[in-house]
């Protein structure tokens, strides 16, 4: 327990989150986020250029976060030669970085500089309800996108018959009731809280974070990233040893004279592995992004959460920037993604046909 100084207040506060106030002589001033409401917690003190300083850096990257994924989800939509499965994947991964950058990352943003949550109670499941929801969307999602290339490099030949528009469209939705169930219910039904509810009880009003038992912290972490992370690791693992047996009959084909198919298949072949590589970037960000996240939500439960709320924010934060990341893998690995760019850039996307317009070669 500590007593702190106020003018007019002594304030005690019980396990650096419960504050208790008395009044009595002044001496140094302590902020908190409520100034009349009792067990408040702390508004940290910053330097006078420490909040103008990180809002133009978060804004930043939020506004990239934004344009970026929806110039992604305009590329696919409006250019008829991008309607493809594997583009239908990437454009409602697209959906869910656009909603990390627009609705998820200010208010988290902004709890992480002004060390305090102005939005409610109400609002703070929500918000949770919803990050979970997008997380575990993106991992599904970036596992469909794993077995479509699988199936892609691995049986090129049964690939479009198998792998339709429809079956696509159908992993999607169902990908996105999934997780919205899956976040919404473990939240507001507190089944994270199960038998550490006085934790939750006793936390400071003001801020807003993601309290788990042991077994939400293991099974959520389990399910959510490292399972479906070591299986898609395993997949691509795979793909690549596909992809360079056929490198190599290609290359032995190429010493003899082939017809017109041989070469289209060729063609497709390394078209495919390309996309495999890239989409594998995809993952390797993914995971590289939410480790550090990952491995606090099982540590903290284990240990009786020693991390301070400050630290799960700035994890937070980190993993949040995948988001940012993906427009980025696409715009460096991708062709027809940088012309698109271009066309969108120069008003040419409002041209009639333009949704016609050649990308790449078929």
């Amino acid at each position: 327990m500590e007593t702190h100084q106020t003018e007019g207040k002594s304030i005690q506060t019980v396990d650096n989150n419960k504050v208790n106030f008395s009044y009595t002589s002044a001496q140094d001033a302590v902020h908190f986020c409520y100034e009349s409401i009792n067990n408040s917690c702390y508004k940290e003190s910053r330097p006078a250029y420490f909040p103008p300083l990180l809002y133009a850096i978060t804004w930043t990257v939020i506004l990239m976060t934004i344009f970026g994924n929806l110039l992604v989800i305009i590329s696919i939509s409006h250019f008829k030669q991008l309607h493809t499965p594997t583009n239908y994947l990437i454009l409602s991964l697209a959906v869910t970085d656009l909603l990390m950058g627009g609705f998820v990352m200010p208010p988290i943003m902004s709890q992480f500089i002004d060390s305090c949550w102005y939005y409610g109670e109400f609002f703070c499941k929500f918000y949770l309800g919803t990050v979970i929801m997008l997380c575990t969307a993106s991992i599904i999602h970036l596992s469909v996108i794993s077995l479509d290339r699988y199936y892609a490099v691995c049986f090129p030949l049964s690939y479009k018959a198998f792998v339709t528009v429809s079956v696509t469209v159908y992993f999607i939705l169902s990908s996105w009731i999934l997780s919205a169930l899956t976040g919404y219910i473990i939240i507001f039904f507190e089944l994270n809280i199960k038998g550490i509810e006085h934790i939750y009880r006793n936390r400071c009003i003001g801020n807003c974070i993601l309290v788990q038992n042991e077994a939400s912290g293991l099974v959520s972490s389990l399910l959510s990233f490292y399972i479906p992370g070591f299986i898609m690791i395993c997949i691509y693992v795979k793909i690549f040893r596909v992809a360079k047996r056929q490198a190599k009959s290609i290359k032995d084909l190429s010493q003899h004279i082939q017809t017109n198919e041989q070469k289209k298949d060729a063609a497709l072949q390394r078209k495919e592995t390309k996309a495999a590589k890239t989409l594998a970037i995809v993952l390797g960000v993914f995971l590289f992004c939410w480790l550090p996240f990952f491995l606090c939500n099982i540590i903290n439960p284990i240990l009786n959460h020693p991390a301070p709320p400050v630290t799960t924010d700035v994890l937070a934060c980190i993993g949040y920037m995948n988001s940012t990341f993906n427009p980025l893998v696409y715009g460096f690995f991708y062709s027809w993604f940088r012309k698109c760019l271009k066309i969108i850039a120069l008003g040419k996307i409002f041209k009639a046909d333009s949704s016609r317009t050649k990308l790449f070669s078929d």
